[in-house]
């Protein structure tokens, strides 16, 4: 009777717990995005949602660092965001950190915007290739001076192109209308995109643009306890204070995507898919080359499939190999080696098309694989030269030239001792027995000779 007592009071116990940890509002999952937003974070930010609202999680929290990302992957955490029935508060921290271009998107679209002391967001004009699109300028107030209005135009830029223009505009959009969404400052995100606008912390505040600041995590959980957040099912009442916190660590499948799709190392991925499969068709039945070399192909294909590659830096590079690999075999005395080597820098500067920070090819990188692979051709380039002046040891025209030895005299036909053989022979003058004679020329198997001594007088 004890025993089933004590067990009926260890279970009530047990519930009582569990009651009380519902009643303190269950746990806050904890999100790093820390440097540049690449599909790797992206991935890392969708398991972690997942992961959240499986556990029915009273609040999401993504602590940010970031300088900007790819707009794929940014756009991507923003409809993870916007779909997420767990409410989201995205956290600019510690002091010093940012929330530069994409990471000003994604504030604005989060449930609850807020920021450490010493902490900035904005600059969120989107890049594009050749750097910061050039923009129109901006109209001038009503009762401003002739002269200021005239000295705006001066200083400002000429307007961009027709694709620069609907960029910006596209981006002015999207983020007016994640900030009449959450109820913020839509007027300064149009600052933040056409002028590249930052604001720290505090004016973010005072402008609306963030909900609060925070010293830290326990702070955050601290002033948003009681908050009334609307996600896409309903309107809730957050329950933050004494929960849980539970941060969740990128897996092994984000912490490979985040390697292979880092450009510098799907660049090498590239290449050394390329030169192994090229060594394997040059010498078949190695096998190693060709299996690593197209292991390395494929994953370089898919990191480049998840980043924004300019097909036609990425046909220059496989034209530029082409042409080195055809000086190889086709020496050409530097024309192939050359143009192929060319096609190759500008292809590699080219692959990328984005000037998002941490998206680009490494120029010291391209550098180093550019002389490597340029001392290569430039060494089968020597060794054809060399060979080309070497004389030639074998075949008929080996023969040219060759001295031998008459076996037996003779006027018009007769034999000779050369290279060790005995070889039918016609000459116009007559040769003696052991006379030296040199070969003029072929006719089928006989060669044509004359006296050795002829030719020296």
């Amino acid at each position: 009777m004890k025993r089933w007592l004590h067990l009926f009071i260890g279970s009530l116990l047990c519930l009582t717990a569990f009651a009380l940890n519902a009643q303190a509002g269950g746990q806050a999952y904890l999100l790093e995005i820390e440097g540049p937003i690449g599909p790797a974070v992206a991935d890392y930010v969708h398991r972690g949602m997942d992961k959240a609202r499986d556990a029915a999680a009273e609040i999401i929290i993504l602590r940010m660092d970031t300088p900007g990302g790819l707009d794929t992957a940014m756009r991507d955490i923003i409809q993870d965001i916007l779909a997420s029935p767990v409410p989201v508060a995205t956290f600019v921290a510690p002091s010093g950190a940012r929330a530069a271009s994409a990471g000003t998107y994604i504030l604005y679209a989060s449930h609850i915007a807020a920021m450490a002391p010493g902490t900035n967001l904005g600059a969120a004009t989107p890049v594009q290739i050749g750097g910061i699109p050039t923009l129109p300028s901006p109209p001038a107030k009503p009762g401003a001076p002739e002269e200021s209005k005239e000295k705006n135009e001066k200083e400002q830029p000429a307007p961009a192109g027709a694709m620069q223009k609907k960029a910006v505009n596209d981006a002015v959009a999207y983020i007016r209308s994640l900030a009449q969404m959450r109820g913020r400052n839509a007027e300064w995100t149009e600052l933040a995109v056409r002028e590249a606008a930052s604001l720290p912390a505090e004016e973010a505040l005072e402008k609306g643009v963030i909900d609060l600041m925070a010293e830290g995590i326990p702070d955050l959980l601290s002033k948003i306890h009681g908050r009334k957040v609307k996600t896409q099912l309903a309107e809730l009442t957050l329950n933050t204070e004494g929960i849980n916190i539970e941060q969740i660590e990128p897996d092994w499948r984000a912490e490979l995507l985040a390697v292979i799709t880092d450009p510098n190392i799907a660049y090498i991925l590239m290449l050394l898919g390329i030169w192994g499969l090229f060594f394997e068709f040059a010498h078949p039945g190695f096998i190693v080359p060709g299996v690593v070399g197209a292991i390395c192909l494929l994953l370089a294909l898919f990191a480049f499939q998840a980043l924004p590659v300019n097909y036609a830096g990425l046909g220059l590079i496989l034209l530029g190999i082409a042409f080195m690999i055809a000086e190889a075999f086709a020496p050409s005395f530097g024309a192939l080696g050359l143009g192929g080597l060319a096609a190759f820098v500008i292809g590699s500067v080219m692959l990328l098309d984005t000037d998002v920070p941490g998206y680009g090819i490494s120029l010291p990188l391209i550098i180093t694989v550019a002389l490597v692979s340029g001392a290569f051709f430039f060494l089968a380039v020597s060794l054809a030269a060399r060979a080309w002046k070497r004389p030639v040891v074998s075949g008929r025209e080996e023969m040219i030239g060759s001295v031998g030895e008459a076996i037996r005299g003779f006027r018009r036909k007769g034999r000779i001792r050369i290279h060790g053989e005995i070889w039918q022979v016609k000459s116009g003058i007559p040769i003696r027995t052991g006379e030296k004679v040199r070969v003029t020329g072929l006719d089928g198997l006989t060669l044509m000779v004359e006296p050795k001594h002829t030719e020296e007088t």
